[in-house]
């Protein structure tokens, strides 16, 4: 670790000399401001088409756009020569050109005009854009800026190891940036770092390492350590830690929609500290640590065994896409395959500084259509309720991921269950014995043990018996009475504080687990008359009318059977199993105080044994009648033995005298 720490000094001191010694001799340029700019001024811009090798084409001002920008004024301007003859026009990737008439740099190249020659776009101030460097330190500043005329030349993300399923994930996730994304490669020297030069490329990556994802545009101006580039907003996340890397230019790609430069990000050389409406500025030498994310992924069936590593960019609204699309990403290529399958999924999320322990969960899924994104779903939703809480400022210092994925189905349903006693007192412990059939196996029994709570009031409760992923079915009925997603219910909950909210993260029920708890009757999710009689039992703490991100707020709702308040924890126990396990089932228990829980025990033990003497006395009188009757029987059965025996004897008697008469005859 000490190695590592110091070898990232190191690196970042020679980074930070390389670029004061390659840029300290760079050639002041005076700026031309827009108010100077006038209609039929012409300049050139520069751009690079192939390779690092900057090319220049032609500018020629049409005129000034007052206030059109998400910045300020814009330069309305025409392109020829034959860069863009070569390329049909501007193209994605040439945003940040820098443009020059008279020697003086006007701003940067940044807008193609929808539905327009691909020869006419805006030009962004520069004076608008070196600003970036003296604005205070901000997170999230605003949502991304749009217009349905002025199209950004740069908004195409070049994507260098993701597949096509992931990228559909990402941009799933993200709806609202419109993203264009592109598969790209690797080129020669990008390893080598290389200072950065108005008209030359570079990139802003969000993701970095095995991966790389983000967009690559051009430079505008240099100013020692300092630059900026795009003339355009990126994201528009205001201040910013993305990644800024060199690029290198393969070719301009012609599409029907808009052309784009088609290049490989390269060595990681500085970062990006402001996205704004005028553009994006960076300060070579100074490397975003980041998040990094390292993965051990295993396939079961194929014997594969990977490992790999990347980092992600820290903003709350995109590290959880991005660090869920790169897990899904990595699953994908490990697995090699789409479909079905059951993984188990380990991570470890590490804050940063000692005030909270790392948080850490195991749990199972199983998809029948693509367990890749199965797998994936809590990973995403986990950090982003962490990284997006309304208590603390989560910043994450690192995560750690081990999967096991087969294409066996290993689930198993919940058939049967059996109680102990359902007559009970506080602290007495129910065994609980639940039999799971496997999918296309043996049953097998696990034996749970429910310790009533010693403050459980007295009255009757369901015992509930479940998987660990499974909804009880009254918080179902209640969801479909309500037409509540699970969207609206995490919104609805409210916590006390951060510990609160990370202790239920982390105990959370997994779906390989079976679950039995208490159930009170009556719950309900929401209030829906205003009235102190609603019931909350799992989902507790819900308002009638709820914002999202509110402070709590007493209610004064109370469980008028218990006369405890909405705060008292929910009690339950649960054993892990090798099984995603499907199904429950409910008991009815009574609490009684001990007294009342042994003269019932005992009228029940009395009820037994008065059963059983009954059942005995009715088997007496049944196997006396049985014997009754068989005795008639055997009666009647002798009678015609006796009678069939003298009807015998008659006819032998009659057979030996007609012998005899037949003898005498024969002797005469």
């Amino acid at each position: 670790m000490k190695f590592s720490h110091s070898w990232r000094r190191y690196r970042k001191a020679i980074l930070a000399l390389f670029f004061c010694t390659s840029l300290t001799a760079a050639q002041a340029v005076d700026f031309m401001p827009v108010n100077d700019v006038t209609t039929g001024m012409e300049g050139i811009a520069k751009t690079v088409i192939v390779g690092d090798t900057i090319s220049t084409f032609d500018v020629k001002v049409l005129g000034v756009m007052k206030d059109k920008g998400p910045s300020g004024h814009l330069i309305l301007a025409k392109f020829s020569g034959p860069i863009m003859e070569q390329t049909g026009g501007i193209a994605h990737g040439m945003s940040g050109s820098p443009v020059y008439i008279n020697g003086k740099l006007v701003g940067a190249v940044a807008y193609g005009w929808g539905f327009a020659d691909g020869t006419i776009g805006m030009i962004t101030p520069i004076e608008d854009m070196v600003k970036l460097w003296n604005i205070p330190y901000e997170k999230n500043l605003s949502k991304p800026w749009d217009d349905t005329q002025l199209i950004p030349l740069g908004t195409p993300l070049m994507a260098y190891g993701f597949d096509a399923a992931s990228m559909d994930y990402f941009k799933s996730k993200l709806p609202q940036y419109k993203y264009e994304t592109y598969d790209t490669a690797s080129a020669s020297g990008d390893e080598i770092a290389k200072p950065l030069e108005a008209g030359g490329s570079v990139a802003a990556l969000l993701v970095d390492g095995d991966l790389k994802l983000g967009a690559i545009g051009t430079v505008t101006y240099v100013d020692g350590e300092k630059i900026v580039a795009f003339g355009h907003p990126f994201l528009k996340h205001g201040s910013s830690n993305y990644f800024m890397h060199n690029a290198s230019i393969f070719t301009v790609v012609k599409s029907y929609n808009a052309a784009f430069k088609l290049g490989s990000m390269g060595q990681e050389v500085g970062s990006v500290t402001e996205d704004r409406g005028a553009g994006i500025a960076g300060v070579s030498g100074v490397i975003a640590h980041g998040i990094p994310l390292r993965f051990h992924l295993k396939d079961r069936d194929m014997g594969r065994d990977k490992t790999s590593s990347v980092k992600v960019v820290e903003d709350s609204e995109m590290t959880p896409t991005l660090a869920a699309t790169s897990l899904y990403n990595m699953l994908n290529k490990t697995l090699d395959r789409s479909g079905s399958g059951t993984a188990t999924i380990s991570y470890t999320i590490t804050p940063k500084g000692k005030e909270h322990k790392p948080l850490t969960r195991t749990n199972m899924f199983y998809s029948a259509d693509s367990i890749s994104e199965k797998a994936v779903d809590e990973f995403y939703n986990v950090i982003d309720v962490l990284m997006n809480n309304r208590f603390i400022n989560y910043e994450i210092a690192d995560i750690t991921v081990e999967t096991e994925v087969t294409q066996d189905k290993k689930t198993a349903k919940l058939i049967d269950a059996s109680a102990s006693s359902t007559v009970v007192s506080p602290g007495d412990t129910i065994v609980v014995d639940v039999t799971l059939e496997p999918f296309r196996g043996e049953k097998v029994v696990k034996q749970i043990f429910f310790k009533v709570p010693e403050d459980q009031a007295i009255g009757k409760y369901t015992l509930e018996v479940r998987g660990g992923g499974e909804i009880p079915l009254p918080y179902v009925l209640e969801k479909q009475k309500y037409n509540l997603t699970d969207e609206i219910l995490r919104r609805l909950k409210i916590h006390k504080d951060f510990n609160e909210l990370y202790d239920e993260i982390q105990k959370t029920d997994t779906n390989n687990q079976i679950v039995v708890e208490f159930l009170e009757d009556g719950i309900s999710l929401v209030d829906e008359d205003g009235s102190k009689s609603v019931k909350k039992a799992k989902i507790k703490d819900v308002e009638s009318k709820p914002m999202p991100g509110d402070v709590q707020k007493k209610t004064g709702q109370e469980d008028l059977s218990s006369g405890k308040d909405d705060d008292k924890k929910i009690e339950k126990t649960a054993v892990d199993t090798e099984y995603i396990v499907q199904g429950d089932g409910q008991f009815t228990i009574h609490v009684m105080k001990p007294a009342d829980r042994d003269k019932e025990l005992a009228k029940r033990v009395k009820e037994v044994k008065n059963q059983i003497k009954m059942e005995h006395k009715l088997e007496l009188e049944d196997q006396a009648k049985k014997d009754k009757a068989d005795k008639k029987e055997a009666k009647k059965s002798d009678k015609k033995d006796v009678k069939d025996s003298a009807k015998k004897e008659s006819k032998d008697a009659d057979k030996k005298g007609e012998s005899k008469v037949d003898g005498t005859n024969s002797a005469e």
